[in-house]
């Protein structure tokens, strides 16, 4: 069983506010949803929520690295469909620091939480991988280090060009996130019920988590995808819970009871679309006809899992890592390449996650 992967870290943490402060925005998750309901929204009550969204959420306008570094784009015959690779991440900083991301600044801005979200070209499914945090990589241009270093170390581009590097395959689209817009999207929904497996008292908010079933409105959903002090694996049962979360959450999103609720639905974007923001290519146009095309998803069509590792270690400087698994990583360059990562999920066994 791993073990937490923050503990150098967590030993200089000296206050509950710093903490907060530090995984305040590892809730990537409620850009997820929008990502992929949003469009679907903006479908049934169009020219409202669109100019709700264009003019609420900011835009990336430097989202990607030189085009020279990239992957080659995918190719495929007119009318047809590509495959997508949408980028979602949550930061812990705020304010100017965000912005300095957001526009491809080097910042002291880390990202806790990342999860690469696969829409294969015949959008029959959805799959959303996440990588720790920890992971160590090589961030081009800087040597080895933790994956969510380079939003500090170059913005969103440095973030999307060592993503590209790790897999070899391009990001079509990226997406960023605060826990604010979490915290605002479950309240829309009038809360999310969620299956919890691992009873926890959480750190964040004091909230006590029993076995089973839990409706929680935004300030327990954060106590709940926040923690990871309370288990013996730290970040990798955090990740779960994060997983487990965002499911109960587009099964709300997508249910016929939000879809066909005008008012919870201009809720729902009026309430996320200032916390997020998105590439300029991801605008409310983009949105809607990736919506109309992801209109037959279900829950059960959607598989989250998380990048498999080696396990933790500890680096040359003295930091506490996770160690990626080359063979796991050559696997799924090769599925997102063949545009089979359903086949990957389904022979790994990973459709109820890992």
């Amino acid at each position: 069983m791993p073990g937490p992967t923050d503990a150098a870290t967590d030993a200089l943490e000296s206050s509950d506010r710093r903490r907060v402060r530090h995984t305040g925005r590892n809730v990537l998750l409620s850009l997820v949803a929008v990502v992929l309901v949003a469009g679907v929204l903006a479908g049934g009550y169009l020219w409202n929520l669109a100019q709700t969204f264009n003019s609420a959420s900011q835009k990336i306008e430097t989202a990607f690295p030189d085009e020279a570094s990239r992957p080659e784009k995918s190719q495929t015959a007119p009318g047809q469909n590509v495959p997508l690779n949408i980028l979602v991440m949550g930061s812990d900083s705020r304010g100017a620091t965000e912005m300095d991301a957001v526009e491809g600044t080097a910042t002291d801005q880390r990202a806790d939480t990342l999860m690469l979200i696969n829409i294969p070209a015949d959008r029959k499914n959805v799959t959303a991988m996440s990588i720790m945090r920890d992971l160590w990589v090589t961030i081009p241009g800087s040597g080895e280090a933790k994956i969510n270093a380079a939003l500090a170390q170059g913005g969103v581009p440095r973030m999307v060009e060592t993503v590209e590097f790790l897999f070899n395959q391009r990001i079509d689209h990226v997406a960023m996130v605060n826990f604010e817009g979490f915290k605002a999207l479950t309240d829309a929904l009038g809360g999310v019920e969620v299956n919890v497996t691992v009873p926890f008292t959480s750190t964040h908010g004091d909230f006590e988590f029993t076995a089973g079933p839990t409706t929680m409105n935004g300030e327990q959903a954060l106590g709940f995808v926040r923690e990871r002090y309370a288990f013996t694996d730290g970040d990798y049962q955090r990740v779960r819970n994060q997983q487990s979360y965002v499911k109960a959450l587009l099964g709300t999103l997508i249910s016929a009871q939000t879809l066909t609720n005008p008012v919870t639905i201009n809720n729902v974007v009026s309430s996320a679309a200032p916390y997020i923001s998105v590439d300029s290519g991801l605008d409310a146009a983009a949105l809607g006809s990736l919506g109309l095309e992801l209109s037959g998803i279900r829950e059960k069509d959607i598989a989250m899992f998380t990048l498999p590792t080696l396990g933790t270690g500890t680096s040359a400087d003295g930091q506490s890592i996770v160690l990626k698994d080359p063979a796991a990583i050559d696997n799924i360059s090769a599925a997102l390449a063949d545009d089979a990562m359903a086949g990957y999920v389904a022979a790994n066994n990973f459709q109820n996650g890992n």
